[in-house]
């Protein structure tokens, strides 16, 4: 213990000794100031305090210097020195502004805080056009804190985290830093190269800390925060927020600095509440200092954001530029609470930088070599802001362990206590680990896989599955069988399949499998096993109707160019009719009996539904996703799909060698979906579906296109663009040419948020049409308007929508509940 104390004394040290320049930052009450920006005048080259109030500021040359030194709330202060001598030391005490209505002329017919804001959103355009071409420094430090963790969660031990938590369930479990290189030209997006990472207790690892998670822009008219957050100066701002002039005063370059208080409209619109402080005549922003509850952003686990920016001004540039950014939030969730903050520095800004476009492609993040293998002289010199006594101590401890972490010894004790058995695996299944050798063995349990019938009965299954980790670089092995066996046909059945893939930069994967198994008619699995299992069991509609299938496959697939991902797969089935073999319910209905395995038939039981036959199948399909741009990590590359547009998939489905020719058939598919943000006003999303069939008049069922309907009222997955609402499972079956639609909107609280009284509850209105064509039968279409967001406190995923359906006239009308996510 003693040497941990003295080698963090040594590392304070070391940041202290080294920094050119350093001091600290206290208010009148001597308290110290965390985020208070310090620069050198007329220059983008600054720092920010950490929350001791210390900073360390690079300058490497001797001379004559003007800090500045800059904070919300209190007045700026421009210190001349001449430095002499390294390391200088430089404290400075910061007074609170002085606020006053007297510097701002009031007009008695207008709010004056209105008529700012109207000038700022007037100038919005114009002062987000004046950085649509720069180059930067940027750095950013983040860190996640658990200040309670609970001992079990649904039985289960939680532990210490890998040693992250203390004896009072508190520590650190994530402190990062990156250093970045940044390059911007509009419209490009914005291109970022790391120059060094680190990550605490992981010498390997690297920091996901990037400009692009942290780029909250005032000057667009929203940006994400896990919604789309509406600006204090956006084009229609007064539809959301109220606004009071609190005062004004000048900086040290004669500015007026308009001080306004932000609120809300109204209880749940994505909006910040706070202070916005706006440059007279400029109408540029000075600094924000904002609110915004998880509750409104949509991240319910959040209590709440505090977002603050400090701005600077170039007399060279005249523009005032972003300088620093903190951002700070607290959490609860099944009984963790936790807080975090992330503060981010800009610096070295260069707005008449000297690039073409053609230096910019689709990778928008890439690493340096070496970025993760800076020594702490490279951190002492390079990080803005110093260390805080915490963060210090937790590097430390980490870096210390990192070895011992990472033995035999320790993994081999960790994994014996998770090796374990537990009461609980009953349920859950169980998993064997070698964490050293990055091998790991299980099976599931028989009781989290029983489901019921009406071919099989009861039945369950037992999984098994092997994998090996060959590398750090997500190349790994695996082997997985499953052995299911039903009660009432009295039947086992058994598959298996066996997986390597070769690296993560294209993510090649090579894959066999065979066996036999039950499968649905309509291979997209319409219902549930769960579903089907209350349905039958308690309402006596036993929805889903299967074949017994013996097959062999090989699959293949790969990224083959940035956003072209190629997919392949080959193989031999035998598929065979199955009938009802068990009429077990529990809830009997009198007038209601269960109908037959056959899906075009529903009386023809003890009937088989097609005859026997086999055949081999060909599928190849090409997924395209328009404009992706990728993140390069040493260890994989990591897909952005792009929000302006879409991804197409185009596929060949070919049917060969039938024991009949009858059965061979081919199909040309498209597939196109999107979703779009606009803005405020919510989310809409598509997915378009169409299909050419080539010989394919007496194809079996099984091969025909199966629309995805639903019976049950109740949808699971969370999926709504992929499926109809109240459409019967196989009605439109078609083995002729197809088309259908499935567009939604999610206005997320634009429209329920303006009404009263329901704007408390927090709802979301949503609103959908569906399609399915085919020259086989009319039109069928649904109609659909739903409540989303639905729950209590921060547990909000039930849904419910009403739905009409239409076919050459009105058909039928359903309510539908389910889970959003």
């Amino acid at each position: 213990m003693k040497n941990i104390f003295f080698v963090i004394f040594c590392f304070t040290y070391s940041i202290i000794s080294i920094a050119q320049v350093n001091g600290k930052i206290t208010s009148t009450l001597d308290e110290a100031l965390p985020g208070v920006n310090i620069f050198i005048e007329d220059t983008y080259i600054g720092t920010t305090t950490n929350n001791d109030g210390l900073y360390t500021l690079d300058i490497t040359k001797k001379g004559n210097y003007t800090i500045v030194f800059q904070y919300l709330g209190f007045k700026t202060v421009k210190k001349n020195i001449d430095i002499d001598r390294f390391p200088f030391t430089l404290d400075m005490q910061l007074q609170e502004e002085e606020i006053s209505l007297g510097e701002v002329l009031l007009n008695s017919t207008e709010n004056p805080a209105n008529a700012i804001i109207r000038a700022a959103i007037a100038k919005r355009k114009e002062n987000l056009q004046r950085q649509n071409t720069f180059t930067a420094n940027f750095y950013s430090r983040g860190m996640i804190k658990l200040l309670n963790a609970p001992e079990k969660i649904l039985g289960q031990e939680v532990g210490d985290l890998e040693g992250n938590l203390d004896s009072t369930r508190q520590g650190i479990v994530y402190l990062s830093e990156t250093v970045s290189k940044l390059e911007y030209l509009h419209p490009k997006p914005l291109k970022e190269t790391i120059v060094a990472s680190k990550v605490s207790g992981n010498n390997n690892g690297f920091s996901f800390n990037s400009a692009s998670d942290t780029n909250f822009n005032f000057y667009k008219n929203t940006f994400e925060l896990g919604e789309q957050v509406v600006s204090p100066i956006a084009d229609n701002a007064f539809s959301f927020y109220d606004y009071k002039l609190i005062g004004g005063f000048y900086d040290e370059e004669g500015h007026l600095i308009n001080k306004i208080e932000i609120s809300p409209k109204r209880e749940n619109d994505k909006t910040f509440s706070g202070i916005i402080y706006i440059v007279e005549n400029d109408w540029s922003i000075y600094g924000v200092d904002l609110v915004i509850s998880g509750k409104r952003t949509g991240i319910t686990p959040v209590e709440t954001f505090k977002l603050k920016q400090t701005y600077s001004y170039s007399k060279k540039d005249d523009i005032w530029a972003k300088i620093s950014q903190t951002f700070d939030f607290n959490f609860s969730f099944f009984g963790f609470k936790g807080e975090g903050k992330y503060t981010v520095v800009f610096s070295d800004y260069n707005f008449s930088p000297q690039f073409e476009a053609k230096n910019f492609t689709r990778e928008v993040l890439s690493f340096e070599e070496n970025a993760n293998k800076k020594d702490s002289l490279y951190w002492d010199n390079k990080r803005p802001i110093p260390l805080t006594s915490e963060e210090a101590t937790d590097y430390v401890k980490k870096d210390s362990i990192e070895v011992l972490r990472n033995s035999k010894p320790y993994l081999d004790s960790l994994d014996q206590k998770s090796n374990t058995f537990k009461f609980g695996d009953i349920i859950g299944g169980y998993t064997y680990k070698n964490s050293f050798k990055k091998w790991s063995v299980g099976f599931s349990s028989p009781l989290e896989k029983l489901n019921f019938n009406t071919v099989q009965g009861w039945n369950s299954s037992l999984d098994f599955n092997y994998t090996k980790r060959l590398d750090d670089y997500n190349r790994y092995f695996s082997v997985n069988s499953s052995v299911n066996y039903g009660e009432a046909d009295d039947r086992l059945r058994a598959t298996g399949s066996v997986l390597f893939k070769f690296n993560n930069i294209k993510k090649p994967v090579l894959s066999f499998s065979g066996g036999i198994k039950t499968e649905q008619f309509n291979d997209s699995d319409p219902i549930s096993k769960l579903e089907n299992t209350v349905s039958s069991l308690f309402f006596e509609d036993n929805y889903m109707k299967l074949y017994d299938k013996t097959f062999a496959q090989v699959f293949y697939s790969q990224e083959v160019v940035n956003g072209l991902n190629l997919y392949g797969n080959l193989a031999y089935e035998r598929r065979k009719a199955l009938v009802n073999n068990s009429d077990y319910v529990t809830v009997n209905e009198d007038d209601d009996i269960y109908t037959s395995n056959n899906p075009l038939n529903e009386t023809a039981f003890q009937i088989p539904s097609f005859d026997t036959h086999h055949l081999l199948k060909f599928t190849l399909t090409a997924r395209i996703n328009f404009a992706q741009n990728y993140l390069s990590y040493p260890d994989g590359k990591y897909n952005i799909n792009s929000g302006n547009y879409p991804t197409l998939y185009l596929a060949m489905e070919n049917g060969f060698n039938g024991n009949e020719d009858i059965y061979n058939y081919n199909e040309f598919k498209a597939l196109l979906r999107h979703k779009v943000t606009i803005g405020a006003k919510g989310e809409f999303q598509y997915n378009l579906k169409a299909g050419l069939f080539n010989n394919a008049d007496n194809i079996a069922f099984i091969d025909y296109k199966h629309f995805n309907g639903n019976q049950t009222h109740v949808t699971t997955d969370g999926n709504y663009i992929n499926s109809f609402k109240n459409l019967p499972y196989y009605s439109l079956s078609t083995n002729a040419n197809y088309a259908e639609a499935h567009l939604e909107h999610n206005f997320k609280g634009y429209i329920l948020n303006k009404i009263p009284l329901l704007s408390k509850l927090n709802f979301n209105l949503v609103a959908g049409a569906k399609l399915a064509a085919s020259e086989d039968f009319k039109p069928y279409n649904e109609f659909s308007l739903g409540l989303d967001n639905i729950g209590f406190g921060k547990y909000r995923f039930l849904r419910v929508d009403y739905v009409r359906s239409y076919q050459s006239g009105f058909l039928n009308d359903a309510v539908m509940f389910g889970i959003s996510f």
